[in-house]
């Protein structure tokens, strides 16, 4: 199994670095000067670049780690990603070189239409669809495209550990326990992962057990969430996507 570290960028994106050796794949490199500083501080090559959408915090670094190193670019099939090589879909299984990790892709639109995951050896790269804690804001999909695509990532293993694009725990956190104050394990887990901040570690990853548990928008289901979306939309909602409509409406005017 390769090393995997955060590389941070701009003011809280992740880029993954996959490690195996003298040799790395990275996903979501929206900017390539951290990710080049960290290959030449570490004497490390390049040898893939995963995107899963086409936003430029994610893909706004590949032409430049193209113009040092002839790679493969991995993207979805149905958004423009810059230098792509291989469009993926779901369905779709591929092979990091010279890293070791195989990867099934999984369709996850909502935040973008053509969103993918990447899934495999017990590693999710969700990009901005799964937080930990939360989800992506829907700039291109319906509540009912998002809440499909969260039902599916929130269906694989429990064990397996979340990459996410961005660091929104604490704040993800401090929102879920505005929707379900009840839920115990929320501000246990807040603590624990300001804890990691304060000590200058990122919060990621998370499990998919763990956000089963405490990621409001996987619990539309729950009695409880169900009748905190009622309460803050003073009326009763008639199912699951539009209480997840709901939470997602009042989460991007949470402060």
């Amino acid at each position: 199994m390769p090393t995997i570290i955060p590389i941070p960028a701009f003011s809280d994106n992740y880029i993954w670095l996959l490690r195996q050796g003298s040799r790395a794949a990275v996903v979501d490199p929206g900017d390539a000067a951290p990710v080049i500083a960290h290959l030449r501080r570490e004497g490390i090559e390049l040898a893939a670049i995963v995107a899963t959408h086409h936003h430029g915090d994610h893909v706004g670094g590949i032409r430049d780690l193209l113009s040092q190193w002839r790679v493969p670019v991995f993207g979805p099939a149905g958004e423009d990603i810059p230098g792509r090589t291989d469009a993926l879909r779901e369905g779709d299984a591929f092979e990091l070189p010279d890293v070791g990790v195989s990867m099934s892709v999984l369709d996850i639109p909502g935040h973008t239409s053509g969103h993918i995951a990447c899934f495999g050896s017990g590693l999710l790269f969700s990009g901005d669809t799964l937080f930990a804690a939360g989800c992506g804001r829907l700039f291109e999909g319906t509540p009912a495209q998002m809440l499909a695509s969260l039902d599916k990532l929130a269906a694989l293993p429990g064990e397996t550990r979340v990459y996410c694009g961005h660091e929104y725990t604490t704040s993800n956190l401090r929102f879920a326990q505005a929707v379900e104050p009840g839920n115990e394990r929320l501000a246990a887990r807040l603590s624990r992962e300001q804890q990691k901040l304060d000590r200058g570690e990122a919060t990621l990853p998370s499990t998919i057990a763990e956000e089963r548990l405490t990621n409001p928008f996987l619990r539309t289901g729950e009695a409880s969430i169900q009748a905190a979306a009622s309460r803050h939309a003073n009326r009763p909602l008639p199912d699951r996507v539009a209480v997840f409509a709901e939470i997602r409406a009042w989460k991007n005017s949470f402060r």
